[in-house]
């Protein structure tokens, strides 16, 4: 098991925006070593998704896996899908304020509005494109991981 350091509000990791992961990654032992080392950090520090940017490095990668623990023993269970380069296609006007956390903000929640479903695109550690959508509180973490890797932490939405 490889935990990592996780980021904190106000290191600059945090503020930037994480580079495409680039065609000849995909497949890669890097990349499959990056993806099992965000999956045993965010599983050891009871996270439902973790953003690259998060371990200190500037990548578009994100795993978003909602199930319930200490943090969010509410949580609907979904299997842990990892995305490498995701992007929202559509989002819903319905727009859903919940409260939220981060592992880089440790101690401090908030409610945020957050679209209640969105469609988006994202490839697999091998270059697979998929299409999908996910409602509810699924797609409150995708859009929160993906705000990571625009450089925006959930406090900025509050």
């Amino acid at each position: 098991m490889t935990v990592l350091t996780v980021a904190k509000q106000g290191e600059a990791i945090l503020g930037l925006v994480a580079t495409t992961v680039a065609d000849s990654e995909f497949g890669s032992e890097w990349l499959y070593q990056l993806n099992k080392a965000m999956m045993d950090t965010m599983l050891d520090r009871q996270g439902v998704g973790i953003a690259a940017p998060q371990v200190y490095i500037s990548k578009r990668v994100i795993i978003v896996a909602s199930r319930p623990n200490l943090r969010y023993p509410d949580a609907p269970f979904m299997e842990p899908v990892s995305m490498v380069n995701p992007e929202i296609l559509h989002a819903s006007e319905t727009q859903v304020q919940e409260e939220e956390g981060c592992l880089s903000v440790p101690d401090q929640r908030g409610k945020v509005a957050r679209a209640q479903d969105i469609w988006v695109r994202y490839y697999t550690m091998e270059g697979a494109q998929v299409d999908a959508e996910f409602s509810g509180f699924a797609a409150r973490i995708v859009q929160h991981e993906i705000d990571h890797l625009n450089g925006i932490l959930f406090t900025e939405r509050l």
